[in-house]
């Protein structure tokens, strides 16, 4: 399993993290975080529906019920999206050197 995915559930309820922020973390680039959080074999148990574009924007969703779908799994987790984004203040941070600790910004 990808490093990407299981940073995954250390992303807390009410936060979200960016293809671009999980790309740094995991020395890659963000389109390579998107490929990886499509090929998810365990959604339910590593959100990758908490990934989204460092716009604020919702990107994409390759489960079932699309981005539809990805919308109201945000809305479950108490993220609300306003004109198609989230609130750039709810983007979580790994830190620098231990990605397994980390900080909101």
């Amino acid at each position: 399993m990808h490093r990407a995915i299981r940073l995954l559930k250390k992303i807390p309820r009410g936060k979200v993290v960016t293809y671009k922020e999980l790309a740094r973390v995991c020395n890659t680039s963000p389109r390579a975080i998107g490929a990886i959080m499509a090929h998810n074999k365990h959604p339910e148990r590593f959100p990758c529906y908490k990934v989204i574009s460092s716009s604020g924007a919702l990107g994409g969703y390759s489960g079932p019920g699309g981005i539809r779908e990805k919308q109201k799994l945000l809305a479950g987790d108490g993220i609300r999206i306003k004109n198609g984004k989230a609130d750039k203040k709810i983007f979580y941070t790994f830190l620098r050197g231990n990605p397994a600790d980390a900080r909101t910004q």
